[in-house]
């Protein structure tokens, strides 16, 4: 998408829908800059007020953050998954890991139902990822290939609702990972909730699937620190 100048009186509303369909589309990265200011006023034909008006709705959302100063940032492409983040800071790792085992065992329990062979490829694809990495003392990688793991199964569930509160844990689950990582005799491979989910989900096996995600999530539990 575009931006094109408007050509008459455009209220804030009407802005915050242009940026937001910005950030959803990828032409503004995660974690990048958005462009300055005077560009985005002459670009889209409105005063200062409208688009600071803008930018502030957005940023209540989670999906803008304004660093003054430095410029605003994309945190999120989508008020969902902004707001995920701001709530996620209120509360504990065990409580955060309760609410992800209710979204994982269904996630497995419909991807069984409705992975394709290509998502299956895809799984084992990252997991080859994460392997490699770990191996290789590539420690972020086999973060996010765990992660991205993850959230490849929650795609394959075929509820996009579901998948995009999944998404929503990428950040708290990839820094916990990390944080895990630095525990003495820590397994960064564990089969369970990983190599295993994936034979089950091929397998059209929805208990089995159920089954190793709580294997997993129990190890994490585990293994990760309360707030």
């Amino acid at each position: 998408m575009t931006l094109t100048p408007s050509h008459r009186p455009v209220l804030a509303d009407e802005v915050t829908a242009k940026l937001r369909d910005m950030i959803k589309s990828g032409e503004w990265p995660l974690q990048e800059r958005i462009p300055a200011e005077p560009e985005l006023m002459a670009t889209l034909g409105v005063s200062r007020g409208t688009l600071r008006e803008a930018i502030k709705a957005l940023a209540h959302t989670g999906m803008l953050e304004v660093r003054r100063g430095d410029g605003t940032y994309v945190r999120a492409n989508s008020e969902i998954l902004g707001a995920a983040q701001r709530i996620y800071r209120e509360h504990t790792q065990e409580h955060i890991v309760e609410v992800r085992l209710g979204l994982d065992t269904q996630a497995a329990r419909l991807a069984t139902k409705h992975a394709t062979a290509g998502d299956i490829a895809e799984m084992r694809r990252l997991l080859s990822v994460r392997h490699d990495s770990w191996n290789s003392g590539d420690y972020a990688a086999w973060a996010r290939a765990d992660w991205e793991f993850h959230e490849c199964v929650a795609k394959a569930s075929g509820n996009p609702l579901l998948h995009q509160l999944y998404a929503s844990f990428g950040g708290v689950f990839h820094n916990d990972l990390l944080r895990q990582q630095r525990n003495d005799g820590f397994n960064g491979l564990p089969t369970e909730g990983h190599d295993q989910l994936v034979e089950a989900i091929e397998a059209r096996d929805p208990e089995a699937a159920v089954a190793t995600v709580y294997r997993n999530l129990d190890f994490c539990a585990d293994k990760s620190p309360s707030n």
